[in-house]
């Protein structure tokens, strides 16, 4: 059925109230399906030279998905930007050539698979971008930790970093996939030293996954730890019918339906549009890693996952924060690992004018004293003050201590956002102030006051924080957490043994 024709129900007496509900709700998603802007050749255009899981086998490991990737983007090449105009009109356009928005500007295109080797290595970092995303988004975490003698790669998950298309195909065993020829090809690199995996958003999903097949002896090595940013371990149920309406997508006039939202396309690393199918992936993936936690903590608290360091802003639009807690660390063994909380500016903000308020969530995890992992709340110093300290709760406590952050609030900014924990207040996409060559997009602080539709950004778009102005101190504890979890998992597994 297309946009263009009706649908006239007809009840009879056959007709029961579930089937007229069920048609009532068809056609609304119908009406709603043949709205909005048109459809570009980089949401209808499919990559056939994309990874998938059933290549593993024959691609020839990490090396190989490289040389793939290559192939990929030359198809993006003729597929997407030969299709698509230039001139002023195209300005910020991703794919135009030679516009604002271009990734192929700037170099490295960040939007590939990166390594940055080191010299005698003290370990290696695998980082996982989040769904929609690039590699760009855990970049700056990457530099730092090379610079500190960490061989580093940034892997390009299946479906990401060409055009929002490759969403409506992938699936997350191919991100997983993908994920295990990366940490191979990181072992082999840096011989004994200890592989940690720090992921972001469903990056982070995929870094459970991982642990989890280690623990099951279903693939190697066994990661040294995991650094969770804003991890997607759980979303809203209602994501579960994000499958039902992709499914619809296949009928002739229905091909929005593949489509969550459908945006203009002016980030050079991230999708603004996002495919339903994307959000079925997510429920899919989080569904799976609870399911399996929580079989394994039926016989007590989980002992062979590998220490775990989640950072999470206690707002946040896009994934679960009492999954973190209920679904993940409320499961596993004692004493090893650690949520840092990023709470609201409550100088700047009254509760009373907030739709949620995360304050009765933190108060109870502050307050409840069988938590089996620390708790570290950075907020106010009081509810007068910019001022930001550390409260920090040990496992099995209520007992907080206190000290200075030394850093403030930054003025007009109320909360973190999920999009702004990887990134530094100076980064030149989404920092807090434009850099130098105003020749590229700037997506950062945008202060701007006017009337609304002027601008080719989303209103609500403009609101949400992109940086974290808060990330040297995020940096800082991913540095201590690593060093700190410098051992092989064997022998940190037999540390414990010994301590008993």
């Amino acid at each position: 059925m297309s946009c263009g024709q009706s649908m006239t129900a007809r009840p009879t007496s056959k007709v029961g109230r579930a089937g007229r509900v069920l048609a009532i709700a068809l056609l609304a998603a119908i009406v709603e399906g043949c709205g909005g802007p048109p459809l570009e050749a980089w949401h209808t255009e499919r990559l056939r030279g994309e990874f998938t899981a059933g290549m593993a086998g024959e691609v020839g490991g990490f090396d190989g998905y490289r040389r793939l990737e290559d192939q990929l983007f030359a198809e993006l090449e003729t597929k997407v930007y030969d299709r698509t105009g230039t001139g002023p009109e195209y300005a910020l356009v991703r794919y135009s050539a030679g516009s604002a928005a271009d990734p192929r500007r700037r170099e490295p295109d960040w939007n590939r698979s990166f390594e940055l080797p080191a010299e005698a290595p003290v370990g290696g970092v695998l980082l996982l971008h989040g769904m929609s995303d690039s590699p760009y988004s855990l970049r700056a975490l990457g530099v730092t930790l090379n610079r500190r003698g960490y061989w580093v790669v940034g892997l390009r998950l299946p479906g990401h970093g060409t055009a929002p298309s490759g969403l409506k195909y992938v699936r997350w065993e191919d991100m997983a996939a993908a994920t295990e020829l990366a940490v191979a090809h990181l072992a082999a690199r840096i011989d004994a030293a200890p592989v940690h995996i720090i992921g972001y958003s469903n990056g982070a999903a995929l870094a459970v996954d991982f642990a989890l097949k280690a623990a099951d002896g279903r693939t190697k090595p066994a990661p040294a730890s995991l650094v969770l940013v804003s991890p997607a371990v759980g979303v809203h149920g209602a994501a579960g019918l994000a499958g039902l309406k992709d499914g619809l997508a296949v009928l002739p006039g229905l091909e929005r339906f593949a489509w969550l939202s459908i945006l203009p396309e002016f980030d050079p690393y991230k999708y603004n549009s996002f495919a339903t199918n994307a959000g079925a992936q997510v429920h899919r993936l989080t569904t799976s890693l609870a399911g399996r936690i929580r079989g394994r903590a039926r016989a007590g608290p989980i002992e062979d996952l590998p220490p775990i360091l989640v950072f999470k802003s206690t707002v946040d639009a896009t994934v679960s924060i009492d999954a973190v807690v209920d679904n993940l660390l409320s499961h596993l063994a004692p004493h090893r690992n650690e949520l840092v909380l990023f709470d609201i500016n409550r100088a700047a903000v009254a509760s009373a004018i907030l739709i949620d308020d995360p304050g009765p969530f933190t108060n109870r995890l502050l307050g409840d004293g069988s938590l089996p992992f620390t708790l570290t709340l950075i907020a106010n110093e009081g509810p007068d003050s910019d001022r930001v300290v550390r409260r920090r709760k040990a496992p099995f406590s209520t007992e907080m201590s206190t000290e200075p952050a030394g850093v403030s609030w930054p003025s007009g900014v109320l909360s973190l956002s999920h999009v702004a924990l990887p990134f530094p207040p100076d980064d030149p996409l989404y920092g807090r102030e434009p850099p130098p060559d105003q020749d590229m997009i700037f997506l950062g602080q945008i202060a701007v006051r006017g009337e609304r539709g002027l601008l080719r950004f989303p209103d609500d778009w403009l609101l949400r924080l992109r940086h974290n102005p808060f990330f040297d101190l995020l940096e800082a504890r991913t540095l201590e957490w690593l060093n700190a979890n410098g051992r092989k998992p064997a022998e940190e597994a037999s540390t414990r043994r010994s301590t008993r």
